[in-house]
């Protein structure tokens, strides 16, 4: 690692299988502590290449514990985080609506790093319990129309860098990597990222896979749509500008989507929308993001995708998606 991070520092970039044997080795807990935090400080202070993130990516897929929910061609909602905006859930509670619009969700996730509350924290304070276990997952996806797949269960060769992350309690590449390796391998994907570089380096990545995606990044920074102005998308097939008169709604107040600022308030922000409590400007946001995944599975214009979320919220299909799952997991 000496080696490594003097070229570091000396503005070297890393060749893909470098950085892929890297973390296989910090992974393997060959790195201590110190070692590994100055390699994550690195990338705080300059952007990682296409090249770096490829071999990051293929070194967590490699040790990632393998589901396989391909049966179910299931769609994920994932953001990047890393945005600083502490919004509420807004990607977990698309996906609770994407499933009550009846397309199956494998929803990976993990605890708040950056974050008061990440999708790990909210589930796991509402009851949902968290399993590797193929069998429940299938069972889950079969009947609630979702599973959650909780990260640290499926990526063990990380525990060493867990406790390093929460120390720095800042946005590291790590965050550039939780939405490209869901364990379910789903070939349906909405990826929210933190800036217009990374929606880039998302867009070359997965044009080179078998995907259906969507990536989005909203240009006033939020990793999600946020309706409070236009977002980039990037998918298989083009590039575009999203705007609130896209899903035929208008525009909202950044103030109107902030999360809370405890686990408690945030679960408690989560259960009132999906029960149908949520203000005008929290259903609009959901229904948008869950919009655009039911889109991108279904082929259909945000404003088709925008309808199909609104009925499954205002229906409350998306809260039985989250009371089936709470009932298997008592």
């Amino acid at each position: 690692m000496k080696e490594t991070l003097n070229r570091l520092i000396n503005q070297e970039i890393l060749s893909k299988d470098d950085a892929r044997q890297i973390l296989i080795n910090m992974a393997k807990g060959e790195y201590n502590p110190s070692q590994t935090a100055a390699f994550l400080t690195v990338y705080m202070m300059r952007s990682v290449t296409i090249e770096e993130l490829e071999g990051f990516r293929d070194a967590l897929l490699e040790l990632c514990l393998a589901i396989d929910l391909s049966d179910y061609d299931p769609v994920d909602l994932c953001g990047t985080g890393g945005d600083g905006k502490d919004t509420f859930n807004i990607s977990t509670l698309a996906s609770f609506v994407t499933a009550g619009a009846g397309i199956h969700v494998t929803k990976h996730g993990n605890y708040g790093v950056s974050s008061t509350c990440g999708s790990s924290n909210v589930m796991e304070f509402l009851g949902i319990e968290f399993s590797n276990d193929a069998d429940f997952l299938r069972k889950s996806i079969e009947t609630a129309g979702i599973c959650i797949l909780h990260a640290p269960l499926f990526h063990p060769a990380m525990k060493n860098v867990a406790p390093i992350r929460r120390e720095l309690a800042v946005k590291t590449f790590f965050n550039m990597l939780g939405p490209m390796v869901n364990p379910a391998f789903p070939k349906n994907q909405i990826v929210g990222v933190f800036n217009l570089e990374l929606a880039r380096m998302y867009g070359y990545l997965y044009q080179n896979t078998d995907k259906r995606y969507t990536i989005l990044h909203a240009l006033d920074g939020y990793d999600e749509i946020s309706l409070t102005g236009p977002a980039k998308t990037i998918s298989n097939s083009s590039e575009a500008m999203l705007s609130p008169e896209d899903f035929g709604i208008t525009k909202i107040e950044k103030d109107a989507i902030r999360g809370g600022t405890t686990i408690g308030e945030s679960a408690q922000i989560f259960m009132d929308i999906l029960q149908g409590k949520g203000t005008e400007a929290q259903n609009k946001v959901v229904c948008a993001n869950a919009g655009i995944a039911i889109a991108t599975v279904k082929d259909l214009s945000p404003a088709e995708g925008y309808e199909i979320a609104r009925e499954s919220l205002m229906s409350g299909a998306g809260l039985n998606a989250l009371r089936t799952l709470q009932e298997m997991s008592a």
